[in-house]
């Protein structure tokens, strides 16, 4: 049997997001999002997070991250974000594209994460000659990160207060937002609106739904500029991807977070994830490579000791760049038994 641990991209859709959608195909409905399951979603994600929120419905997060942004950053604007963000590496230019020749500006850290003195360096390395220079526009986070851990909320208003005082927009980008807020316990607030994200790419499709993410917009007029949600909306329909049955992606959007389903799976994947790390860090030879925070976990070891894996019916991610680190990630359907077999195997 192959058990697959390459991505949560991967997984099958969950059977409460398969019944919504089901549920969404009996009749007709208004078309481009003007469905009653589009018009609910501003109401039912205000309720979520305790702020006035508008919501764009979506189907990847590729879109949400590049209207997200190109909404708030002129063309000869600079966003700063993580060195090993998913917007710099693997979007291939999306949001440059979107944003008409925006420039995204790398900054280093450890384990995934930037901190507000590093963002206000790279500010000040970047600015200094007028017009000759990029606007310093926005910044983005990735939670959690691209190395699988997580932003505290003390870490992320620390970030946005540093950008606020240097007049930029702060944006989220919340693939696995879901596994973020599982992990820490909080309020999803804690960690977008109330910490100072303005905007908040709010990721479903990897935690149990089918092409379904949004782009939230947050209240709280420090966006710092009017018709934030017009400009945005028009981006979409401009880059294709104002939905004509868009219900069927907003019916999923509800049922995600009815219940405290989204974070049900989280947690699970969480979980799964956290037991495999403790095997790793038991393991003679093999090693974490950042702490596990969420739901994915990044092993050093040797290469025949992955092939042992892969020759095992294990499916994984080599990491680009070398054969001595792989990345494994849990899912919202990953079985107990799974897991176990992926640590015994380890062991052999």
């Amino acid at each position: 049997m192959e058990m697959n641990f390459r991505s949560d991209n991967e997984s099958p859709a969950a059977a409460a997001i398969l019944a919504a959608i089901q549920e969404a195909n009996l009749g007709t409905a208004w078309a481009y999002a003007e469905d009653h399951w589009s018009e609910r979603l501003d109401s039912a994600f205000s309720e979520l997070f305790g702020t006035n929120t508008t919501v764009l419905p979506v189907s990847t997060g590729t879109v949400a991250n590049s209207i997200a942004l190109a909404a708030v950053t002129p063309p000869w604007g600079s966003v700063f974000c993580h060195r090993n963000a998913h917007i710099l590496h693997d979007e291939s230019g999306a949001p440059e594209f979107f944003g008409n020749g925006l420039r995204l500006v790398p900054i280093d850290g450890p384990n995934g994460k930037f901190t507000a003195a590093s963002l206000q360096q790279a500010i000040r390395a970047t600015e200094g000659h007028g017009v000759h220079s990029y606007q310093a526009s926005a910044v983005s986070l990735t939670q959690s990160t691209e190395s699988g851990t997580v932003y505290q909320p003390a870490e992320i208003t620390a970030i946005c207060e540093m950008a606020s005082h240097n007049e930029l927009v702060s944006h989220l980008d919340g693939a696995r937002f879901g596994n973020a807020v599982a992990a820490l316990g909080c309020h999803p607030g804690d960690v977008s609106w109330r910490a100072g994200i303005n905007l908040l790419s709010f990721g479903a499709s990897k935690n149990g739904c089918m092409a379904a993410e949004a782009l939230l917009i947050f209240d709280d007029d420090r966006s710092g500029a009017d018709g934030l949600r017009e400009r945005a909306e028009r981006l979409r329909k401009r880059s294709g991807h104002l939905l004509s049955k868009m219900r069927y992606v907003s019916a999923q959007l509800l049922a995600y977070i009815q219940d405290d389903l989204w974070l049900g799976m989280a947690r699970h994947a969480n979980a799964q994830a956290a037991l495999f790390a403790a095997a790793v860090d038991a393991h003679p030879e093999a090693t974490l490579e950042y702490p596990v925070e969420a739901n994915e976990v990044f092993v050093r070891w040797t290469a025949a000791g992955f092939r042992r894996l892969e020759e095992a019916g294990i499916q994984f991610l080599i990491w680009p760049g070398g054969d001595d680190l792989a990345r494994f990630v849990f899912s919202h359907c990953t079985l107990a038994e799974e897991t176990q077999a992926l640590c015994d195997a380890l062991d052999r």
